[in-house]
């Protein structure tokens, strides 16, 4: 578990969460082998950004090992697990989110798509016997970049855009920039439940950088997004599902027509919760810009042209909450 003092109320931050809505509908659920999928999802990252996925294809059995691994992993001393740190930029990080200050009831493994690199961490985390977590996550990360690939055609093909790789393509070029982090989120500590309604930040607020995210959860609450008229909404968990994210990079490549979602954890729960998510990223000299198809005869485009090693670095100079993209914002004419 993360290893912190009796004061921890104090070093990390608390806000109110939302109270679990399992009566809030307004999620969409996409069955991918549906023939209105590709629609569905293009209607679902412009109101949301967002959206959950079912008769995905990945392997229940892929999920649940990967999890149990997870798991394992983070029930070793802290000693072992540190050992896995810190990131740089791959390995075990606990607490600590980034280099700007932000800190979260988080412990985390984060690791690249790598199959290679993949095989060669796995020896730190699971000494004893390797294979199992390499098997594991290999197992996994492949099923779910397939997937993710898939979803991103699916998704072009929506827009009525050519070619129908134009979004996939950049994840499945052998320089692409993506990653994989496994979280774990401990159960909120006692001294907390006498604080009614409120509960510890397991992430801060924020977006993500990337093209697209594909994020798995156990049964546990937690994440909460933020909906375009700045409510906030909790996320009903469903651990054979996924769920779909619109990244910055994504928002910008259709010059604003999909939103890029605020997302957070919080931790309110005496139970864990272990999320996996991979975030897939281009090749870092790939030039992230609205697609001309995509920009209608006399529209502005609404952001300037950026590398993404340009957008990793500005935003690895920033706060979560911060609006990352704001930078490389066109001012508007008057």
């Amino acid at each position: 578990m993360v290893v912190l003092s009796q004061n921890c109320c104090q070093q990390f931050p608390l806000i109110k969460a939302c109270k679990p809505n399992y009566g809030f509908t307004g999620i969409p659920a996409i069955d991918m082998t549906s023939p209105h999928a590709k629609a569905q999802m293009v209607e679902a990252c412009e109101e949301f950004g967002f959206f959950k996925l079912v008769n995905h294809g990945v392997p229940m059995e892929f999920m649940s090992r990967l999890e149990d691994e997870g798991i394992k992993f983070f029930n070793l001393p802290q000693a072992d697990k540190d050992r896995v740190g810190p990131p740089q930029p791959f390995g075990y990080g606990n607490r600590r989110i980034g280099p700007n200050g932000d800190v979260g009831w988080i412990e985390y493994l984060l690791l690249s798509t790598n199959l290679d690199s993949l095989s060669q961490i796995s020896s730190s985390i699971s000494p004893g016997n390797p294979q199992n977590f390499g098997f594991a996550v290999i197992d996994y990360v492949s099923s779910v970049k397939s997937m993710a690939y898939e979803v991103l055609e699916m998704i072009a093909e929506g827009l009525k855009i050519e070619p129908r790789n134009v979004l996939s393509r950049l994840l499945k070029e052998e320089q692409s920039d993506s990653c994989f982090r496994v979280n774990h989120y401990p159960p909120c500590p006692p001294e907390l439940e006498a604080l009614s309604g409120r509960a510890l930040v397991g992430f801060g607020e924020h977006t993500d950088p990337q093209i697209i995210s594909v994020l798995r959860s156990n049964n546990t609450n937690g994440l909460e997004i933020c909906l375009q008229d700045g409510t906030w909404v909790s996320v009903p968990p469903d651990q054979e599902s996924f769920f779909i994210n619109v990244g910055d990079s994504l928002q910008v490549m259709t010059n604003g027509k999909f939103k890029s979602v605020k997302h957070r954890v919080v931790t309110e729960s005496r139970k864990a919760r272990v999320s996996m998510i991979y975030f897939g990223g281009p090749p870092l000299t790939e030039i992230i810009a609205p697609l001309p198809s995509l920009v209608k005869e006399g529209e502005e485009t609404l952001y300037k042209e950026f590398t993404w090693a340009d957008y990793k670095k500005s935003a690895y100079k920033s706060r979560l909450a911060d609006n990352r993209l704001g930078f490389f914002e066109k001012k508007r004419r008057p």
